[in-house]
């Protein structure tokens, strides 16, 4: 896949290289970089629309503070927390690992369990996919899942070795190297992570214990010594596609009254065995509770100093061809709470950018090099529609007649 040939024969680039001078946050650095907060959608290999449209932003002029997303979101989010420091693009880099990755390497349970994939991808016929599906149903029953997601879980770990990443204190430290001169447009400095509202947040979900669950806020749950966690872990429990790959299970988790405490934090207070801590915790992808987290960074009160941009994979549209188990886990994670808090908070339309993303397949791990290129160009056209038409005084207007009225 030639996506860098692509870039270079963009009619984009200029179109981007000109919003540089139009605002889109009250975050500045002294390079004139703008910051805002950035929440990705999930949608398997759609994803790969999600890097066009982050290289888009980040050609004009645009880096992230607050990262967050589900499944395929999750796997960006992280990435643009972790291959540099906070102020440089990220995009080069994933760029050259998109060109090099073999998709399909994630395909990686036994032979039936690829023949089978191969053959519903390819719009095998309902006999012969039957047949397929039979020659699974043992690997289903046993492992809850095609696929161990093991080959994917040691392709995030190997990136984030290569950048000297092996921990979570470790990412931690690379987010937190803040840009020089951050501050807003008032003079405000904001020269604490705190401050600047550094935070990654990748949705997972624990069917276990029915939590959404966000890494690495709530890490502290899972593990004894979070801090010492390679961080590949959150995203492999954040896209673990029921029936497609196994779920990830942790165990056994932290116990004793600070646990218990925790426990209790986030609802969980049922009574069992164990002392009111559950035993272990199964992770399916975050999808099935919150596939586009907007609500991860939102604040209700005054005019933040910096916008949250969103963006969809496919059209929002509530109505779904359901054909099969995968349609069925598609259409299951159009994300009811996330239609929720976009219903009671209308003026996120002005955030949130769709891509169409029509025609493409996203469980097609063996996607030909034209259709990803056809994916990032997509990803990165939307992106610039977006910027040309986001108003960001009209934003803060809006949310200054929303504190008033909140304060009536």
């Amino acid at each position: 896949m030639d996506i860098q040939a692509l870039i270079n024969d963009s009619e984009l680039l200029p179109r981007l290289a000109g919003l540089k001078a139009k605002q889109f946050s009250d975050i500045i650095d002294d390079e004139g970089l703008q910051y805002v907060d950035l929440v990705m959608e999930g949608g398997g290999m759609l994803g790969i629309a999600l890097v066009g449209y982050t290289w888009a932003l980040e050609q004009a002029g645009i880096r992230f503070l607050g990262i967050g997303g589900t499944s395929a979101g999750s796997i960006n989010a992280l990435l643009l927390a972790a291959l540099d420091e906070p102020a440089k693009a990220k995009s080069p880099k994933l760029l050259a690992e998109m060109t090099s990755l073999d998709f399909f390497s994630f395909v990686d349970g036994d032979g039936d369990a690829r023949d089978f994939i191969e053959s519903w991808v390819a719009g095998a016929g309902k006999v012969k996919l039957a047949f397929k599906a039979m020659q699974v149903l043992d690997t289903l029953n046993e492992r809850e899942g095609l696929n161990p997601g093991r080959v994917f879980q040691d392709w995030v770990a190997s990136l984030l070795d290569r950048e000297g990443i092996r921990s979570l204190a470790g990412l931690r430290a690379r987010m937190n190297k803040l840009p020089r001169g951050l501050r807003q447009r008032d003079g405000t400095r904001l020269d604490t992570p705190a401050l600047a509202g550094v935070r990654l947040a990748i949705v997972a979900a624990d069917v276990s214990t029915e939590t959404k669950v966000i890494f690495p806020d709530n890490a502290d749950l899972y593990f004894a010594e979070p801090d010492s966690m390679n961080p590949a872990l959150f995203v492999r429990a954040s896209m673990s596609i029921p029936y497609f790959f196994e779920p990830l299970r942790l165990e056994p988790l932290p116990d004793g009254e600070e646990a218990r405490a925790r426990w209790s934090a986030v609802g969980y207070d049922a009574a069992t065995e164990n002392g009111g801590i559950p035993r272990y915790a199964l992770f399916v992808d975050g999808g099935i509770m919150s596939n586009f987290p907007i609500d991860v960074f939102h604040t209700y009160s005054g005019i933040p100093a910096a916008p949250t941009f969103g963006v969809k994979l496919e059209y929002d549209k509530r109505r779904h061809p359901i054909d099969g188990p995968f349609e069925l886990f598609g259409a299951m994670a159009r994300h009811c709470l996330d239609y929720d808090f976009l219903h009671r908070n209308p003026e996120y339309k002005r955030l949130v950018q769709w891509i169409p993303c029509q025609g493409y397949n996203w469980l097609d791990f063996n996607m030909s090099d034209e259709h990803k290129a056809g994916l990032f160009k997509e990803g990165a056209s939307r992106a610039a529609e977006f910027l040309e038409g986001f108003d960001w005084a009209g934003y803060k207007a809006i949310r200054a007649k929303l504190a008033e009225a909140r304060a009536l």
